[in-house]
């Protein structure tokens, strides 16, 4: 097996185009005053606690769940490319720990296509993750995404 076919069988990805120029994408993501508006499922409260946006910095997002319990989302950034690219460690406990998220970003016009792959250290691992509803978390995220972009860009 080569080592892309073990990414690919250890990635998984979802991909949406939001209708707003790439500059007000990025600035959802890079921007903790953007971020604690989206970030996170549908009914969840994010709180910013940590957001040094640069390589080797460090993030962390707190989760208020309907129920009270907290999720906490926490990783590293390892790469930065200005207005295309964002990789990260991260960590969301207590469901998913030491994965690596690449944020993809391409201006389309006066729209993004945006790609989110989630690297797993298995491929295993991965299709547990799927099993657990990746596709539906990561998805009313991304719906939560494009809303607020709605929101911002009138």
């Amino acid at each position: 097996m080569t080592k892309m076919d073990d990414t690919n069988n250890r990635t998984l990805t979802l991909k949406r185009t939001f209708n707003a120029p790439i500059q007000l994408v990025w600035e959802a993501w890079t921007q903790p005053e953007h971020i604690a508006n989206w970030w996170g499922p549908k009914g969840m409260k994010t709180k910013v606690i940590e957001h040094n946006f640069n390589v080797g910095g460090t993030w962390k997002y707190t989760m208020e769940m309907p129920d009270g319990n907290e999720f906490i989302a926490e990783g590293e950034y390892l790469e930065i490319i200005e207005l295309a690219k964002i990789c990260s460690s991260a960590n969301f406990r207590p469901m998913t720990e030491g994965v690596e998220i690449q944020a993809i970003f391409e201006a389309s016009g006066d729209k993004t296509n945006f790609t989110f792959n989630v690297v797993h250290p298995t491929a295993e691992y991965c299709q547990q993750q799927e099993k657990m509803g990746f596709m539906n978390g990561w998805g009313s995220v991304f719906d939560r995404l494009h809303e607020y972009m709605q929101e911002v860009a009138l």
